[in-house]
């Protein structure tokens, strides 16, 4: 067989094409698990908590759904116990049934100068991706 320069470029042709095609199977791969992940976002409910300050010394806890979903059966635990929320209020508006997207939901915070700055809070819901979502936020005053 003899060599030459029209063989060479048929080699490095043949070579080039086959790494070309194995990176556009590696990119059609991460874009399916992009999009996977996109559709999956679409199904879910994002839940966060922040504290707001009302006039000069009243604070709120605003628990709101930015998600693409509603979330349903919401619940509210406090891992390291409750010593800033009014047990009164927290049993009058949880469970939620449904917490719509933009939606929100305010708790009384009776903040004193003893009170914690930093409160771990276990937000629990259901959604379209699951029955039992949950996140764990850390709102400060």
């Amino acid at each position: 067989m003899e060599i030459n320069a029209g063989t060479i470029i048929a080699w490095l042709a043949l070579i080039l094409s086959g790494y070309a095609t194995w990176k556009t199977v590696k990119l059609n791969n991460l874009l399916m698990a992009k999009e996977r992940g996109e559709a999956f976002k679409k199904k879910q409910a994002d839940l966060g908590a922040s504290f707001i300050k009302i006039g000069s010394s009243n604070y709120r806890l605003k628990i709101w759904n930015k998600g693409k979903v509603s979330a349903r059966n919401v619940r509210i635990e406090f891992p390291e116990g409750n010593e800033a929320f009014i047990q009164g209020d927290i049993d009058e508006k949880f469970p939620l049934e449904s917490l719509d997207t933009f939606q929100s939901v305010e708790l009384i915070a009776a903040v004193h100068s003893g009170t914690r700055a930093k409160h771990p809070i276990r937000l629990i819901w259901s959604d379209d991706s699951g029955e039992r979502n949950e996140k764990i936020v850390y709102p400060t005053i």
